[in-house]
């Protein structure tokens, strides 16, 4: 039977979000997106992302830009299927959005533990930090003076898209890159409420 599109926003199932104990996001705080995509081979496939009700809608309509643009994912699976183990994910070219994590190397949470930030492809579009590129395995796709195929660039459609929408992107920082990461920058009133909050905690 013909795969016909699906783009649509529901609250999220039983398994479909895993929180820890003390987590500052609530399942409330979230929706899951229901996605169709091409994969690599052109074939057209569903996809499960969680992410902030904030930007739900918004995020839709950019996966359904990417779609109908004919754009490659590899894969959009539930950060819950690898255990949220984001070096797994990008070791396996999963394309996501809400994992409740920290910043690499850091303590502070990631804009993914808030459903803010999508990672596209990162097999082929790496972080590197220090030098180091994860995930290890993609090192050859750290050098983004190489052609291939897959690689996020300011004349790449995937990067056009979410730029359009007011999405920032991880390629474009200075101390570390990004190339997989998109981020959907939060308010300057809410930036400085989060601050009060982490002061007022002791932070």
């Amino acid at each position: 039977m013909d795969i016909q599109p699906i783009f649509e926003i529901r609250e999220p199932a039983e398994g479909e979000v895993q929180l820890p104990e003390g987590a500052k996001m609530t399942v409330a705080d979230l929706r899951t997106l229901r996605v169709t995509y091409l994969n690599l081979s052109g074939e057209m496939r569903h996809g499960l992302l969680v992410c902030n009700k904030k930007i739900a809608a918004e995020l839709l309509e950019i996966f359904r830009e990417l779609f109908e643009a004919g754009y490659r994912l590899d894969k959009i699976r539930l950060a819950g299927e690898y255990g949220g183990d984001d070096d797994l994910m990008m070791a396996d070219d999963n394309t996501s959005c809400f994992n409740y994590r920290c910043v690499a190397n850091t303590d502070m949470l990631s804009m993914h533990a808030r459903g803010l930030a999508v990672d596209i492809n990162p097999f082929y579009n790496p972080y590197i930090q220090n030098g180091v590129v994860m995930p290890p395995q993609a090192a050859a796709y750290a050098d983004r003076e190489a052609d291939f195929e897959h690689k996020i660039t300011h004349e790449d459609t995937c990067y056009k898209i979410f730029a359009r929408h007011g999405w920032k992107w991880g390629g474009d920082w200075q101390t570390s890159k990004d190339y997989q990461h998109f981020y959907k920058p939060e308010s300057f009133k809410v930036r400085v409420k989060r601050r009060i909050s982490r002061l007022f905690a002791g932070k």
